[in-house]
């Protein structure tokens, strides 16, 4: 990292950690004062107020590189180009994993109920698997249920190398909720993680609708999967609805609380989804250029095969536990060993690890669950 890099990111970390000072704040200082510095040599007179140590801002940045985490400031070429028109963008993220992904042209969000019903789940996580195989980016928050289960989906497309990004209402080394570290630790594998907060930010109801913002901001479109209609998740669509992005939801029973919002959603306007090709008849028609180039571009430098047809369900006399153990077996070695294709065996591993049946270990691995 350059000398000229290393003072921008400390002069923004103690810009946006001063007392009272938000990104719209932050923005407002800028465009009156011209730079970053500038604006800090102005707080004390301005506003009465002392800027963030320098030291504790040269601290953050020497944490920040210690656990691998990259610090993008919004006048980084990396910085997302979806979140650029927003007058409330962060004026830093913290990513851990991969930063290209964060300028992909395509990518949807999904959201929803934290306590999702198993159907539920089941259909994020499989529009969620096949917009991946589509090279449509999904992203999400990491929370329980629906996020959680669009990540998976995500992870076992593309021959389970598939990419996703989780935006966190906590610090990017804080993995939340805990029995998420698992997925936390894979998505950083084959993804990203990142987050507007300092490190070490621990769960704070305030934040999450901060990271809402985040989320609808880095997608060409949300789709809400069951959510109640006072839920964070309407929250996320009606952010996303007045960036002018495209709004899908999954319609469900009157009946259910977590189907009134989506339901809600629908009445207004939103795209009515039941599969992934729904959405991608939208983005064919609202990013047409965008998809075509993408797709062709994808298509002509591929480092993965593109995946087949998926099976419904095992070949006759296959039951897919008895090839898993509780310590845990090679995906490789399933492959071998029952006969069925990737992309046979990754809808059917996603099933089991939806029902809480297996797990994902490192190194490519699934187990029985203890």
């Amino acid at each position: 990292m350059s000398k000229e890099k290393e003072t921008e990111i400390i002069d923004c970390l103690r810009l946006i950690n001063s007392e009272n000072i938000g990104p719209v704040t932050f923005y407002k200082l800028i465009d009156k004062h011209g730079t970053i510095a500038a604006a800090l040599d102005a707080l004390p007179v301005e506003m009465k107020i002392s800027p963030c140590p320098k030291a504790d801002a040269e601290a953050e940045l020497e944490r920040a590189q210690k656990i691998g985490a990259k610090i993008i400031t919004y006048r980084d070429r990396e910085y997302p180009a979806l979140l650029k028109p927003l007058n409330d963008r962060p004026p830093l993220l913290y990513v851990l994993g991969n930063p290209a992904l964060l300028n992909l042209p395509l990518s949807i969000s999904i959201v929803g109920a934290r306590n999702a019903t198993i159907n539920g789940r089941k259909t994020a996580s499989k529009i969620a698997h096949d917009l991946t195989n589509n090279k449509i980016l999904v992203i999400s928050g990491m929370a329980r249920g629906i996020d959680s289960a669009a990540h998976k989906g995500a992870m076992y497309a593309c021959a389970q190398q598939g990419p996703t990004i989780a935006v966190l209402g906590t610090g990017v080394d804080i993995p939340y909720p805990k029995e998420n570290s698992g997925l936390y630790n894979q998505i950083i594998e084959q993804g990203a993680i990142i987050s507007e907060f300092p490190l070490g930010t621990l769960p704070q109801a305030a934040n999450f609708p901060r990271r809402n913002r985040i989320v609808a901001g880095l997608s060409c479109g949300t789709l809400v999967v069951e959510a109640s209609l006072n839920s964070g998740s309407l929250i996320t669509a009606r952010l996303a609805l007045e960036q002018g992005r495209d709004i899908f939801a999954v319609p469900g029973s009157p009946q259910d609380n977590r189907s009134l919002g989506p339901n809600k959603l629908i009445k207004d306007g939103a795209v009515l989804v039941e599969s992934a090709d729904d959405i991608l008849e939208t983005l064919s028609q609202t990013h047409s250029v965008q998809l075509t180039e993408y797709i062709d571009k994808l298509q002509k430098n591929a480092d993965i095969p593109e995946e087949e047809n998926e099976a419904e369900d095992l070949p006759e006399n296959i039951c897919l536990v008895d090839y898993i153990s509780r310590e845990g077996v090679y995906v490789d070695e399933l492959i071998r060993t029952t006969g069925l294709t990737v992309s046979e065996l990754s809808p059917l591993l996603l099933e089991l690890e939806l029902n809480g049946k297996i797990e994902r270990q490192p190194g490519n691995k699934v187990a029985l669950i203890k």
